[in-house]
């Protein structure tokens, strides 16, 4: 049967809300914080911070269909939240490389007609990611900067879920893909000793296709948009 295709979901509207309210704090963090002068020596920073990870996980496109999906199924992916680790190296007091280490576990269930139907379990993305960012250096100490990079997401440990299941599948893949990513968010260090504040948030462009079998048979085949945002906050130590 067809597939009717809904609008992707869109955190954007609490991000920017979670974004405006620690800039607004920060901003004024800024005005009472002395300013703190950081040479090209200070290379290394390293950030621990707590991140939510917002993906989307809509269906784009259907490949195979042998179970016949109803009109107007579609899915999505559950948020994970997760502590993080940020490794960051200076090339200039204004421009730097960074790479993440987290893994992050999510479920994917059903929406509309299949609403509530657990469909994947305990998928596990782990997202190798680096960019490149450009540092702003304002009043005050705080240090705006915008970045891009490349990532590629190695999904592993996915389960069948109950209600896929139901429908006859005995496994399921998700493909390991290479996608972009946007970066921005600021730094404001709090004293002469490397120790600063950070927020962050990345927006990841990442498909992945979802191969469902029922034995040796490829009951049902679909690329994602997998798309999340990926917000931080935290301390840093910068040496």
């Amino acid at each position: 049967m067809p597939l009717s295709l809904k609008s992707r979901r869109s955190h954007a509207g609490r991000v920017g809300r979670l974004l405006a309210g620690t800039a607004i704090m920060a901003t004024a963090m800024a005005g009472a914080a002395p300013a703190v002068a950081q040479s090209v020596e200070d290379r290394w920073q390293v950030k621990v911070m707590a991140t939510g990870v917002l993906p989307d996980g809509a269906i784009s496109s259907v490949a195979t269909d042998r179970i016949g999906l109803p009109v107007g199924a579609q899915v999505e992916a559950s948020d994970s939240y997760v502590p993080t680790v940020a490794i960051e190296y200076f090339l200039t007091p204004n421009i730097s490389i960074e790479t993440i280490c987290c893994v992050t576990p999510h479920d994917v269930e059903g929406t509309g007609p299949l609403a509530g139907t657990a469909l994947i379990d305990d998928a596990i993305i782990l997202p190798a990611t680096v960019t490149a960012k450009y540092h702003l250096q304002l009043e005050g100490g705080l240090k705006p900067y915008i970045g891009a990079g490349i990532t590629h997401f190695f999904i592993f440990s996915e389960d069948v879920g109950s209600g896929a299941a139901r429908l006859g599948a005995t496994e399921v893949d998700l493909s390991d893909e290479f996608g972009f990513v946007l970066q921005t968010g600021f730094d404001l260090p709090l004293n002469d000793s490397g120790w600063g504040l950070t927020v962050d948030a990345k927006r990841y462009y990442v498909d992945t296709t979802a191969t469902f079998r029922a034995g040796s048979t490829i009951a049902l085949q679909s690329d994602h948009a997998l798309d999340p945002w990926v917000v931080s906050a935290g301390v840093s130590y910068r040496f």
